[in-house]
Formats: structure tokens, C-alpha cells, sequence
């Protein structure tokens, strides 16, 4: 029982290649859809400053936590379903 739920535990589940790579491609296409609406003036204009690239940052981790938080509790919901 303790593997079954060492297997399935939250951080495994996340760090998974499947996972990962999901949340990347799902980050990388809101971030950059979110950073061109937050900051495409600046970037435009050249004019951004080292706070702007930092939020833009976060601009990229937000999606991608979303999509892993998402898909681990999609994981979880379809393992207790098939157990059941």
C-alpha cells in the first residue's frame, strides 16, 4: 500500500516526462500570448525594464503550474476511478 501511494503522490505524478512536457508546451504558448498582452508595448518600444522581465517570468509559471496542478488531479481522479 505505502508504493501504491508513494507512486501516486502529487510530486511524482507532476514530474512525470508526460506531464512536464504538456505544461511546458501549454506555458509556452498562454505565456506568450499573456506577456504580449501585459507587455507587447514595451517590448514594442523597447522599452522594458528588469522588473518587466521578471514578471514575465512569472507570466510563463503561472500557465504552467496551472496545467500541472490540472493534470495531476485529472491523474489522480482517473487512478481512484479505476480502482474502484
Amino acid at each position: 500500500m505505502k508504493n501504491k501511494i508513494k507512486y501516486n503522490s502529487f510530486f511524482n505524478i507532476a514530474l512525470r516526462k508526460s506531464v512536464v512536457k504538456r505544461a511546458i508546451k501549454i506555458a509556452l504558448v498562454v505565456g506568450c500570448i499573456l506577456a504580449l498582452i501585459n507587455h507587447g508595448d514595451r517590448i514594442i518600444f523597447q522599452n522594458m525594464k528588469p522588473l518587466d522581465w521578471f514578471k514575465i517570468l512569472l507570466t510563463f509559471c503561472v500557465p504552467y503550474c496551472v496545467s500541472t496542478v490540472s493534470s495531476v488531479l485529472a491523474i489522480k481522479q482517473e487512478v481512484k476511478i479505476n480502482e474502484s
